[in-house]
């Protein structure tokens, strides 16, 4: 694998000047602005027998402005400035004009698009060029790179209480100060690439370099990230390689009028599961497509890495299609492999690395691919994080199959702690994938229809609300100190959000009702959800305190099956969980970590999940001092009483 890379890495610094060039693409390709007013336009279309630019600047002539063929299916042309001017003026409507091999003539947006919009009236996306006299200019630098992610996972668009598309300034007015204050330090942006079916939640990009126009215009992107950046926020990208959406009007399928261009054709460049298109990533167009798209993100927007979706459906022939992986090596070594997939995603990993060092990459991948996220020096993906996606599944297994006193104590500590050795991974209890309509969130397994009628304050604590409000806590805590090195929320699950997400469609009569977060259920004093938003953060803040998951993994010193009872200890913390449906424990010892001890250690109550505040019993009195003994318990020579 390392070999496959680095020959794609010696071809690129032979024919392309480097790697620094060749990913400067993005400033070349598509419909670019010269200095002295010229317009510079550039596509790669193979299958093209010729190629034009048509629009509101020409009166919509499909042939008065040709494209010289080039080398290797490439096609330029250069519009000279009229008086010191644009000939292009911005705001105005473009569209490539392509004779295919049949002689059809094909109008097609460019795959460089900046930006698209869709009037209301229309069903296909519009391009527009986008060349403002005054661009916005970010004020603020990029946070430094962190040592601690607790990732809040956001899409701008439903992120009002409001049933309506929700905008770029709404999210940085009234989003990111929550954010914020809620103690997550990373905000990663789902649907922002391009598509045109809102309902897709954004994972069948049409437009791999424009910012999703239903929510603002670039600009106003721009400022969000840039206020982001201001409090001390990374701003992570949910990137989509893995596919593309089928659209041929407003997308890149059929772009040249060919099955293939920047994909497989034929039977391989399509998903069966996903109705989408699949790339060629052998193409070395199509590297330089990908790559200088991940580069313009970074440099034009300002984003401070990404999340690449969907890379288990890129490392296989079979993108895990009806395949389940136990951790077996043949299952990651062989021909159902797509080598020239992992050597892409090696590629882009290197890149970022290499330009922008300060950049956070990582991987969803349910396979578990060993090396995933070890440098591509050793050999591996280059990733810096991988999601645990076995924890999520994990919870909703326990929860809907097993009674609380079923509940298997070192099952739970196995998921949370199965983790390859010095590879990184975000954990987390649920994540926009459980929110979805057909799922059903942690908060709604554990209340369901109680939430509809029991959680206020003024009515009686039910014992499905009580059980539902106290295992929230305990779950994203433990989920948190224990999952990883990283923590991971979706936006309102962390007050236990309601009923479940479910974007305006056909089947829903285009409502808007569940496209929504409701966080104004948080400000009513009357309701119990300010408990569950208080809880998780006072979390965050102290993990921002202690920083356990910068720290090495924790030492489990328990996991009682018939107390019901897991602790460990991670950063000089000991984390204690009585997960018994009944019973409670006085005088109950647990491990210290030290092994020796010269004087007595003192410990006091950091986080109770049952106080007041969080919507608990107020059991446990938090002025108690707990001193450390000499007194060996779990096959280690010092503990404590509590």
């Amino acid at each position: 694998r390392y070999s496959l890379f680095y020959n794609h890495l010696k071809n690129i610094e032979e024919s392309e000047g480097g790697l620094d060039k060749f990913t400067k693409s993005y400033k070349t390709f598509g419909v670019n602005q010269l200095a002295d007013g010229g317009i510079y336009c550039k596509e790669w279309a193979p299958g093209a027998e010729a190629v034009f630019l048509a629009g509101d600047f020409n009166g919509w002539n499909p042939f008065s402005h040709p494209y010289k063929k080039l080398e290797y299916g490439k096609w330029e042309l250069f519009i000279p400035a009229e008086g010191g001017c644009s000939p292009v003026p911005h705001g105005s409507k473009l569209k490539v004009v392509i004779r295919a091999q049949n002689g059809a003539l094909l109008y097609r947006i460019s795959p460089w698009a900046r930006y698209v919009v869709r009037d209301e009236d229309k069903v296909n996306y519009d391009w527009v060029h986008w060349n403002p006299p005054q661009s916005y200019i970010h004020k603020h630098p990029s946070p430094k790179r962190l040592k601690s992610l607790r990732i809040y996972e956001s899409h701008v668009g439903i992120a009002s209480p409001e049933g309506k598309v929700a905008s770029y300034k709404n999210f940085t007015y009234n989003v990111l100060p929550r954010i914020k204050d809620l103690g997550y330090n990373c905000v990663q942006l789902m649907a922002i690439m391009e598509h045109a079916y809102y309902a897709s939640f954004g994972y069948q990009v049409t437009s791999f370099f424009a910012a999703s126009s239903r929510y603002g215009t670039p600009d106003d992107l721009k400022e969000m990230i840039d206020v982001a950046h201001s409090m001390g926020i990374t701003v992570l990208l949910d990137v989509v390689h893995s596919h593309a959406s089928k659209n041929s009007e407003d997308g890149l399928n059929q772009f040249d009028g060919t099955d293939s261009c920047f994909f497989h054709s034929g039977y391989r460049g399509n998903h069966q599961l996903w109705d989408s298109r699949l790339f060629d990533y052998a193409n070395w167009e199509v590297l330089r497509f990908l790559l200088s798209n991940l580069r313009m993100w970074i440099e034009d927007y300002r984003f401070d890495g990404f999340r690449f979706d969907g890379v288990t459906s890129m490392l296989y022939h079979h993108h895990g299609i009806g395949t389940g992986f136990s951790g077996d090596y043949n299952e990651y070594f062989g021909l159902h492999v797509d080598e020239d997939a992992l050597c892409y995603l090696m590629l882009a990993n290197h890149m970022i690395n290499s330009l922008h060092p300060e950049c956070i990459t990582i991987a969803e991948d349910v396979s578990g691919m060993p090396a995933l996220c070890r440098p591509v020096a050793e050999g591996g993906g280059g990733f810096d994080y991988r999601l645990a996606m076995a924890i999520p599944d994990k919870w909703i297994q326990i929860i809907k199959e097993l009674k609380d006193e079923d509940w298997n104590m070192g099952n739970i500590v196995h998921t949370l702690t199965n983790r390859r050795y010095e590879e990184k991974y975000i954990a987390y209890a649920e994540s926009h994938d459980q929110a979805l309509v057909g799922d059903k969130t942690l908060a709604f397994r554990l209340m369901d229809a109680e939430m509809y009628t029991n959680m206020s304050v003024l009515m009686p604590l039910t014992p499905i609300i009580d059980r539902g409000i106290q295992l929230h806590k305990m779950i994203r805590l433990i989920t948190h100190a224990l999952g990883g090195e990283s923590y991971l929320n979706f936006m309102g699950n962390e007050f236990g959000h309601p009923e479940w997400l479910d974007f305006p469609r056909i089947g829903n009569n285009e409502s808007y009702h569940y496209a929504r977060r409701q966080f104004n259920l948080t400000e009513d004093d009357l309701l119990r959800y300010k408990f569950l938003n208080a809880f998780d953060r006072d979390m965050n803040k102290l993990e921002e305190r202690f920083g356990w998951l910068a720290s090495p993994q924790a030492y489990v010193s328990e996991k009682h099956e018939s107390n019901k009872v897991i602790a460990f200890e991670r950063a000089g913390l000991i984390f204690i969980f009585n997960f018994h449906p009944y019973q409670s424990y006085v005088d109950y010892r647990v491990v210290i970590w030290p092994s020796s001890l010269t004087v007595a250690f003192r410990y006091k109550i950091l986080l109770d999940s049952d106080a007041g505040e969080y919507g608990g019993h107020q059991r446990l009195d938090h002025n108690t001092e707990y001193f450390s003994e000499e007194y060996p318990h779990n096959y280690r020579p010092n503990s404590i009483m509590v």
